[in-house]
């Protein structure tokens, strides 16, 4: 299996058998399948032509809010390909060198930025300089100072920065943070969050620190201090971390291959996590309340995510995550929409915040204070 995106399309395919209990009444949730729309269209261009820039062009088919006006690509025959495909007029078509020329482009609202971790820092400034509203894919950035001074050079420039944040729009994970917010599950205790797969080819780019900023811990590892965040509904304000390496030879000196970490928060609960690259079948995020629980199984797989509660099953219909996250990202730039929970730079510089506090705790084996 060689990459994230592979695990998480092929995890999610899989039958993943739940117990069965009474069925929970769901909180309704807009279908926009039924709902025309006249309203203003984002106009995106993806920067990063690779697997999940495929991805979520193909979702955007499904978009009624967003469409794909732009490319942006270091491959000559792919820009070709894809504009074929998804008819892109030449004026639309940048490279890495000439992007900056967005600037007088009108036909573009937004680029999202769907290249390696350690490109997003220059890349995104370079997009807010030129004007244009920034989607990053996560992780935002390398460490947190280069996530702050994109933050900073958006709000200078006046456009806004999200960060592909999904899973903060995905139905059932919405149902469970509505329900902790309802005090279903009484009074939050612990949360587990199982995040890995089994990396493949040892010469990717996941691999390599400079462009990836580490290993398991940016590339898969995120989606459980994400999930603790918004599934606790709290901040954490320490952290502890111990990583087990078995592969010196393919997870080099500055790429982790196994992480566990702990995070403490304020009311008193607790995180335990595990961030990996050498064990499969990992996606489960498992929150403990003294009223009830939740647990998502997969949790953040391409779905369809599998929920229950003490309740019972939650059953929302799946709907591509890339197309609702396109449709709402067009809502929050251009109308000032409000999400239940934020998908702004500030949110990804918080996890950065976080995964820099990890590896120091590695390093020293000390617990770590945060202050998000």
């Amino acid at each position: 299996m060689s990459s994230r995106r592979d695990f998480l399309q092929k995890v999610t395919a899989s039958a993943i058998a739940l117990p069965v209990l009474n069925q929970y009444s769901p909180i309704s949730f807009n279908d926009m399948d039924d709902q025309p729309y006249d309203g203003p269209i984002l106009r995106v261009a993806i920067m990063g032509l690779g697997s999940y820039g495929t991805r979520v062009a193909e979702a955007m088919k499904g978009c009624k809010k967003a469409k794909l006006t732009g490319l942006i690509s270091g491959t000559p025959s792919k820009v070709l390909d894809w504009q074929k495909k998804y008819d892109i007029p030449e004026k639309n078509c940048y490279n890495y060198e000439n992007f900056d020329q967005l600037k007088d482009n009108p036909d573009i609202d937004a680029v999202y930025v769907i290249t390696p971790n350690g490109l997003h820092h220059d890349e995104v400034i370079r997009v807010a300089k030129a004007g244009k509203h920034a989607i990053c894919e996560k992780p935002m950035a390398i460490n947190a100072q280069q996530g702050q001074e994109m933050v900073d050079a958006c709000k200078a420039a006046n456009v806004k920065l999200l960060v592909g944040y999904r899973m903060h729009l995905e139905p059932k994970t919405l149902e469970i943070i509505k329900m902790r917010n309802e005090g279903e599950f009484g009074k939050i205790l612990f949360f587990q969050g199982l995040s890995g797969f089994r990396i493949g080819n040892p010469n990717q780019w996941r691999l390599n620190k400079e462009l990836a900023g580490g290993g398991a811990m940016m590339d898969i590892g995120i989606y459980s201090i994400n999930g603790a965040r918004y599934m606790i509904g709290e901040e954490p304000f320490w952290v502890t971390a111990q990583e087990t390496k078995n592969d010196p030879v393919k997870f080099k000196e500055g790429v982790d291959e196994t992480i566990q970490f702990q995070m403490g928060f304020p009311s008193g609960a607790i995180a335990s996590c595990l961030s990996t690259y050498s064990m499969r079948n990992l996606d489960r995020f498992f929150l403990n309340g003294e009223k009830g629980f939740a647990e998502l199984l997969p949790a953040t797989g391409y779905g369809p995510i599998k929920g229950r509660t003490n309740k019972g099953e939650l059953d929302h219909p799946h709907k591509t995550h890339q197309t609702v996250q396109m449709d709402e990202m067009s809502d929050i730039i251009l109308q000032g929409k409000q999400p239940l929970v934020p998908l702004d730079g500030e949110e990804g510089v918080k996890d950065m915040k976080i995964i820099d506090a990890i590896y120091k705790a590695v390093e020293t084996g000390n617990k770590i204070p945060l202050s998000l």
